[in-house]
């Protein structure tokens, strides 16, 4: 049966199209666009969803940076669960980083990756693969092997290459391969013992901070690497001021660069830190910056420099999180709040037009991947999100569905909540009324 959204405001960036309208899916593809005039002055199909034009129907959302722990770390976040937190969030398909136990450095356990992905039951995964056995710094893992199992890209998120000669060799093999090489970008010898932002607030906490610069100088190595290999390289969670002029620089200069920001990173500063009371779900990696870094970010979104948005969902235990600031693991959860923080910080004071939002979503990731997503265009695959732009909603990290509940965004309202997400014509996710 056809399911028919009728009288929202289709976005879709990759067909350059912004119109109110009613989107028809049928055997899990895009049977066709009608576009009309805005809901209430036309009668809608029969057995369609009626929405109104405050609801933006947009291609699903893609993340191409999470963690969702599956094999080995089971405790924080399955695949299963992962996989149901993003399409609450209105994400319809998801990269997951190979740092788990044992880390996705083989053919075999890329595999399992995908059968456990093929039996959840919300967003689609996909996992990276690590370019190192181990995600160390002696052996080259399999690269050719990963990506024919069906690897998305090749990364060294979680446990960045410090050698020179072992990334140049990595990001060889991935130019060769036709993949994205996904860098995450720190000197470690400058953070090592570090637990946030190094600045005027980690000095006021006592706490060991973080240089901005240990971001700085591995990105720019990584341009150099790229710039000598002819490699796509795509950065990861950029976070400061100066990393974004890097991108910009290289983007002028003919390197194949994409780059990503998190929400917490155009949302929060080192601030939150002390306003939280140490909470320990503020810490993560990059850290919380300063002010005028998140301008940054915000205007390397608006002019695309930074090219999409991603989440960095990295779930931990309570019992992980719940232990003194320099000793707990990095990351905190986002599938569920990124959208809408996006909207709320982004979209409603002016900063992106909705058009450039949804594109930094869903297009942009998509694109950058090469994955067969991203687009409302009939005959695509019919993987949507719904979001309803003026829902007021307040996050409540018991109400998550992700396995782990470490959100620095507890009891904070947002504006833009997503109702509805569609993975091939399968409704994942809903809290539309009668549905």
């Amino acid at each position: 049966m056809d399911l028919i959204l009728s009288g929202g405001r289709i976005v879709d960036p990759s067909q350059g199209l912004d119109a109110v309208g009613d989107l028809v899916i049928g055997d899990g593809r895009v049977v066709d666009i009608r576009l009309g005039g805005a809901s209430g002055t036309r009668s809608a199909p029969s057995g369609a969803i009626n929405l109104t034009p405050h609801h933006i129907v947009m291609p699903g959302c893609v993340d191409v940076h999470c963690h969702l722990r599956e094999p080995g770390q089971e405790h924080k976040e399955t695949i299963a669960t992962g996989s149901a937190s993003a399409a609450a969030g209105g994400f319809t398909t998801v990269l997951c980083m190979p740092n788990t136990d044992p880390p996705i450095d083989s053919a075999a356990v890329v595999s399992l990756v995908l059968r456990r992905a093929a039996e959840a039951k919300g967003a689609r995964v996909i996992p990276l693969a690590a370019g190192t056995q181990g995600m160390g710094e002696e052996r080259l893992s399999e690269m050719a092997d990963l990506v024919e199992c069906g690897a998305a890209a090749i990364t060294d998120d979680a446990f960045p290459i410090q050698s020179s000669a072992t990334l140049r060799r990595v990001m060889e093999y991935c130019r060769m391969l036709g993949v994205p090489f996904v860098a995450h970008c720190e000197d470690k010898s400058l953070t090592q013992g570090g637990c946030m932002n190094e600045g005027e607030v980690s000095a006021v906490l006592g706490l060991r901070g973080m240089p901005a610069a240990a971001e700085e100088i591995a990105l720019a190595r990584n341009i150099l690497l790229a710039r000598l290999t002819g490699v796509h390289l795509h950065v990861a969670h950029v976070s400061t001021a100066f990393a974004v002029d890097l991108v910009r620089m290289a983007k002028r200069t003919g390197v194949r660069i994409s780059a990503e920001a998190c929400p917490h990173h155009f949302s929060l500063t080192d601030q939150a830190v002390a306003d939280s009371g140490y909470d320990t779900a503020t810490k993560v990696n990059p850290p919380l910056r300063t002010r005028q870094d998140v301008e940054a970010v915000k205007r390397g979104l608006a002019d695309g420099t930074i090219d999409c948005i991603a989440t960095d969902h990295a779930p931990h235990s309570a019992e992980e999180k719940d232990v003194e600031y320099q000793f707990a693991p990095f990351g905190m959860v986002g599938f569920e709040t990124a959208l809408a923080l996006t909207f709320t910080e982004l979209v409603e004071p002016g900063h992106l037009e909705p058009m450039r939002a949804v594109e930094c979503l869903s297009s942009a990731p998509a694109r950058i991947f090469r994955l067969d997503c991203g687009t409302l265009r009939p005959g695509s695959r019919a993987d949507v999100t719904v979001i309803d732009t003026q829902r007021e909603w307040v996050v409540d990290r018991e109400k998550l569905l992700s396995r782990s509940k470490n959100t620095p965004f507890h009891g904070r309202m947002l504006k833009g909540l997503p109702v509805l997400t569609v993975v091939e014509g399968r409704v994942v996710h809903s809290v539309l009324e009668g549905m």
